[in-house]
């Protein structure tokens, strides 16, 4: 009798406790606006993430969620309807000491379809960006998530300061840059120029110049189209030139070793050395002066553009590709 009176008295606490506790309800916000073809989203938002997604459908259809009950109250929030454009705006209304521990609870969420044909301009504070199936420029930025964009036919900037970023069919040229993670690219029809200070890059099947820097991982590059500018101050790095690629390029680490792969029917001039282990040639090179073992420099076929391969910290082994 006295273990199950104690068992009720427990449990009629713990309710007494939970109902004194507010819930937190959710804040749920559904707005259609009008957006023609070929027109422009803009999203300037404090916090949030944001999923944009193209469709056959007219119009912006628009979804914000959010786990408290609060939402309007803490931000000023504007919908508008401009010529071609539609503009979303999300404002802190004032500065609070526990905004960092409010937005960590608050799980805001912009879910947006638009016609296919949208340009993007999306700015957030705090959360992920993600955007697939659009036509149009693209230019992304968050300060605390990270970045994704699948089938995009445009030219793409992205940045965050907070997470990876991955792209995925791009009929276009991509600009990105984060300072918090990995970077990983399958599909740019142009040209690549990527940056990370905190993570590994991999990027495959890019058509045109390739300019990528790491200060924290290894860099693997596929199916190189054009030229290669591939730096990593953290890691190995692989190199694979696609068949009859010819237009060279700037290849160094300083931590780890380098292997490039090249068209052995290839036309190139290669200088390739290292301060800390050997230099290995499966292609014909004609050496020009001294032969090392640290170092090759000389022609591949009639010569051509300079492929410049540098580790302070590996070995260097230039390969032939086979079937490409």
């Amino acid at each position: 009798m006295n273990r199950s009176f104690l068992r009720l008295a427990i449990a009629a606490a713990v309710v007494a406790v939970l109902a004194g506790i507010p819930a937190l309800a959710d804040t749920r916000i559904e707005k259609n606006l009008k957006l023609e073809s070929g027109g422009k989203l803009t999203i300037v938002a404090d916090a949030g993430s944001v999923t944009v997604t193209g469709g056959n459908s007219s119009g912006a259809h628009i979804l914000l969620t959010s786990s408290r009950d609060d939402l309007e109250s803490r931000f000023d929030l504007k919908f508008e309807e401009l010529p071609g454009e539609v503009r979303i705006t999300m404002k802190k209304k004032e500065s609070l000491n526990f905004w960092s521990n409010w937005f960590n609870n608050s799980r805001i969420a912009f879910e947006i379809q638009v016609p296919t044909k949208t340009r993007t301009d999306l700015s957030t504070g705090g959360g992920f960006i993600s955007v697939a199936s659009l036509t149009g420029d693209s230019k992304l930025n968050t300060s605390g998530g990270h970045v994704e964009v699948e089938n995009l036919t445009g030219n793409l900037i992205g940045e965050t300061s907070g997470g990876h970023i991955a792209l995925h069919s791009i009929t276009g040229d991509a600009k990105i840059e984060t300072s918090g993670g990995h970077i990983e690219v399958d599909g740019v029809t142009g040209t690549l120029h990527g940056e990370t200070s905190g993570g590994h890059i991999e990027v495959s099947n890019v058509g045109k110049d390739i300019h990528v820097e790491t200060s924290g991982g290894r860099i693997e590059i596929k199916g190189a189209h054009g030229r290669v500018e591939a730096d990593t101050s953290g890691g190995g790095v692989e190199v694979s030139f696609a068949k009859g690629n010819s237009a060279g390029g700037k290849i160094e680490s300083s931590g780890g070793g380098i292997r490039v792969i090249v068209d052995p029917n290839a036309n190139l001039n290669i200088d390739a050395s290292t301060s800390g282990g050997t230099v290995r040639s499966d292609v014909p090179v004609k050496v020009v002066g001294k032969i090392s073992g640290s170092s090759i420099k000389g022609s591949l076929g009639s010569g051509g553009e300079l492929l410049y391969v540098h580790t302070s910290g590996g070995s260097v082994t230039i390969s032939a590709a086979g079937e490409i």
